[in-house]
């Protein structure tokens, strides 16, 4: 029965027969070059496919291979491919300028979803059409702040189940400790049960996880089990016995957290903030030498709560990214043997860092669950595929605008042979296609 439910879980991943397959492209007349310099592994290859977008934040691919595309401020997009590999026709099916990030579809292909600030809604799809109808409301009163994009994701194994993420309201959010605030958690939702005005997301639905103060990437491996990156905090300080250490530059570590099926959610479901943060380069804490990377930390331990109150009240993440670089999407390949993370880069930090595609490795463990291979103190568990040429030297003022590319939608097509990326910058949202060679 497990062997079959994975089964099951892994066809809706990997999307249905009756998409077509079209070549890989070299190149796409008419599409612009890439508006900024990159470096690509040298066992992948890379083709521009798209240009002139607004601000592409997610994709998705329905059954007959059509790829969707949120397009932030703007709505949702549909492309169809021609016999070379390259798009031959674009149309908005979604015309909503408070779309601004998430987008997912039932694994059936029948069903759209799609998020704004403080909402969700629900559209009725026909792939061989190409267009929604029957809009729904599935969820409301979603709180508002400084993280405003709201993560939307259908569970393969029961696509009843809906996930929306909400980010903390500001960089320390403390009453977001408390699950009953709405923010800083991924809830779930039974959208058959949906009242016709929708659910109130603070007080309704299954709470997944709280404490995790911008799960913006989520995604499911193939027992439908749910792992979240998560965008860390900005300025931290370490203050002991007062005095304070700057070590915002490496610190806290964006994080890699494996959240379980939605379904049974976990037991503790906190994952620490706004208290407990995790550590990526343990130099920087002057006070301790108990620290490395992956340990739990708080800014200003004392007699009462210190790192070690973290253990066994927090869930630390699985594994752990450089501060500041911003996970934004992430998705399994086809046998679950890599997951690969967008990172949006900082703003934060200078040297800037960030700005690349990464490729984590996974394996089976005894029991059947999918694991990261590296160990949770590791910084060398995932592979750099794809970066911007120098991204230590990009400017980036704000979340849309930069002087290098920002990564954010990440995609694999429905046969898991050609993935697919988007960058949000605003001087030009583009797509690109990737592949092994």
């Amino acid at each position: 029965m497990h062997w079959l439910l994975s089964t099951v879980v892994g066809a809706a991943l990997a999307g249905t027969a009756s998409s077509q397959t079209y070549p890989f492209p070299t190149e796409c007349e008419g599409v612009a070059a890439a508006k900024y310099p990159y470096t690509v592994d040298s066992e992948w290859e890379i083709t521009k496919i798209a240009s002139g977008l607004s601000r592409p934040r997610t994709i998705v691919f329905d059954p007959l291979g059509n790829m969707l595309v949120l397009e932030s401020a703007s709505g949702v997009s549909v492309h169809t491919f021609g016999d070379d590999g390259c798009l031959n026709s674009s149309t908005t099916i979604i015309a909503n300028s408070g779309l601004n990030h998430g987008l997912s579809l039932s694994p059936d292909g029948k069903t759209l979803y799609a998020s704004s600030t403080t909402q969700a809604w629900s559209w009725t799809y026909d792939a061989a059409a190409r267009n929604v109808s029957d809009q729904k409301t599935i969820v409301t009163g979603i709180s508002q702040g400084v993280h405003f994009t709201r993560t939307i994701v259908v569970s393969p194994k029961n696509p009843d189940i809906v996930l929306i993420s909400v980010g903390s309201n500001n960089n320390w959010d403390y009453a977001a400790e408390s699950p009953e605030t709405g923010r800083a958690c991924v809830k779930a939702f039974d959208v058959s049960k949906a009242p016709t005005e929708g659910y109130d997301y603070n007080s309704e639905g299954t709470m997944i996880a709280y404490g995790v103060r911008n799960e913006v990437a989520l995604a499911f491996d193939p027992n439908g089990h749910v792992w979240g990156a998560e965008n860390s905090g900005d300025d931290f300080q370490r203050t002991v016995d007062g005095q304070s250490t700057d070590i915002h530059i490496d610190n806290p570590a964006e994080e890699l957290n494996y959240f379980g099926d939605p379904e049974s959610p976990r037991e503790p479901n906190w994952f620490g903030y706004p208290t407990c943060f995790t550590v990526w380069e343990p130099s920087l804490f002057t006070d301790t030498t108990a620290l490395k990377t992956g340990s739990q930390f708080v800014v200003t331990p004392n007699s009462t709560f210190n790192d070690e109150t973290c253990t066994g009240i927090s869930n630390p993440p699985r594994l752990s990214f450089p501060a500041h670089t911003a996970p934004i999407s992430n998705a399994f390949d086809k046998n679950a043997t890599n997951l690969y993370i967008t990172f949006h880069g900082s703003w934060d930090r200078q040297p800037a860092a960030g700005y690349f595609v990464a490729e984590i490795p996974f394996t089976t463990t005894e029991d059947g669950l999918y694991d990261p291979i590296a160990a949770a103190d590791s910084q060398e568990g995932y592979k750099t595929i794809l970066s911007a040429e120098d991204p230590e030297d990009c400017v980036s003022p704000s979340l849309t605008q930069s002087t290098c590319w920002r990564l954010a939608g990440l995609r694999w097509d429905n046969e898991g042979e050609r993935l697919f990326v988007s960058s949000d910058n605003q001087s030009d949202g583009e797509i690109f296609v990737l592949r092994k060679k």
